[in-house]
C-alpha cells in the first residue's frame, strides 16, 4: 500500500505530458549532479556514486524514449551518449570539474523543452 506521498507522486507523473516528463527528467538529473559534486567535495564518494548512477538512468531512460528516424532524435542520442561517457569517467575519477561541465548542458536542455512546452 503506497503512502500519501507515493499516491501523489503517482498520480502527478500519470498525468504529466511527455514533454513535462522529459523537463522533470532534466530537472532531476541536474539536482543528482549538483549532489554528487557536494558529495565529492566532501568525500562521501558513496553518496556521489548512487547520485551519478541516477543521472546514468536518466540519460538511460531519456535515451530509450527517443523516437528513430528524426534528425533531433540522432541529436539528442549523441549527446546522451557523451554524457553516459561523462558520467563514467567522473564517477571512476571522482571528479567534480566534469560532472560541473554537465549542469548547463540538462539546465539548457530543460530550459529548451520548457519553451516548446509553453508553445505547444
Amino acid at each position: 500500500m503506497m503512502n500519501p506521498y507515493q499516491q501523489y507522486i503517482q498520480q502527478s507523473v500519470t498525468t504529466m505530458t511527455p514533454v513535462q516528463i522529459i523537463i522533470a527528467l532534466y530537472d532531476k538529473a541536474e539536482q543528482e549532479l549538483n549532489k554528487a559534486v557536494y558529495y565529492i567535495e566532501h568525500k562521501n564518494y558513496e553518496k556521489a556514486s548512487t547520485s551519478i548512477i541516477k543521472v546514468q538512468d536518466i540519460v538511460a531512460m531519456l535515451e530509450n524514449g527517443l523516437k528513430p528516424g528524426f534528425e533531433i532524435s540522432e541529436n539528442l542520442a549523441s549527446l546522451y551518449y557523451f554524457f553516459m561517457e561523462q558520467l563514467i569517467k567522473a564517477n571512476v575519477h571522482k571528479d567534480t570539474e566534469i560532472l560541473k561541465s554537465l549542469i548547463p548542458f540538462f539546465a539548457d536542455l530543460k530550459d529548451a523543452f520548457a519553451t516548446i512546452s509553453r508553445k505547444g
